[in-house]
């Protein structure tokens, strides 16, 4: 047996995103989602290697679908809580992309022999968004616009859980997704945060 065995080193996933703390009449449209895959350094911290560190750089990308309005007039950008004046709307949503750093407390009763285990996995995840934007799809039109109200740095609470190939994954956002002092038309501000849930596949 191999005794310097590491564990769950590449990873891809798969969410639902949800957005919370939104103004009242934020609604989600659509199927908000997001895809995120990396690479995690597994550090053992005991001679069984069943509790662990987990030091990762990664990507992902996240839609969110909703009624929130961008409008991008002369670089100011300027946002509405209501399509309904909209011909033939579509579609409309923020796109993100980021470059992460998650850092994983890391439980599993593996072996080195052993493939299918329990594992038990929280901790934190830092983002960098390198690129966001918004977009607005119509029967006639296509609208689109780099986006730099999106926060470039984001952090989160995560856990993910599971046995064998499929686990759990829950990232909840203790940042809001736009800058500080961003606000509606109507003065509330956006102190949307993101939730996301869905699953995770680890990769030797």
């Amino acid at each position: 047996a191999d005794s310097e065995y590491l564990e769950d080193q590449f990873y891809f996933g798969l969410t639902y995103n949800a957005l919370l703390e939104k103004p009242g009449a934020i609604t989600q449209q659509n199927l908000s989602y997001g895809i995120q895959t990396g690479f995690i350094k597994d550090i053992p911290l005991n001679s069984s290697r069943t509790f662990a560190l987990g030091l990762g750089v990664g990507y992902a990308t996240n839609s969110y679908y909703s009624n929130l309005l961008a409008h991008n007039e002369n670089n100011s950008i300027s946002y509405e809580d209501s399509l309904a004046d909209i011909e033939g709307v579509k579609r409309n949503k923020l796109e993100t992309h980021t470059l992460e750093f998650p850092i994983e407390f890391r439980w599993r009763n593996s072996t080195s022999t052993e493939f299918k285990f329990w594992r038990f996995y929280p901790g934190i995840k830092f983002g960098y968004v390198f690129s966001g934007r918004s977009k607005l799809v119509t029967e006639a039109d296509k609208v689109s616009f780099s986006n730099d109200d999106l926060r470039d740095f984001q952090y989160g609470a995560m856990i993910n859980f599971g046995y064998n190939t499929f686990n759990l994954h829950l990232y909840y956002g203790l940042n809001a997704l736009f800058n500080d002092n961003v606000t509606l038309t109507d003065g509330n501000t956006l102190t949307i945060k993101p939730l996301r849930l869905g699953i995770i596949f680890y990769i030797l």
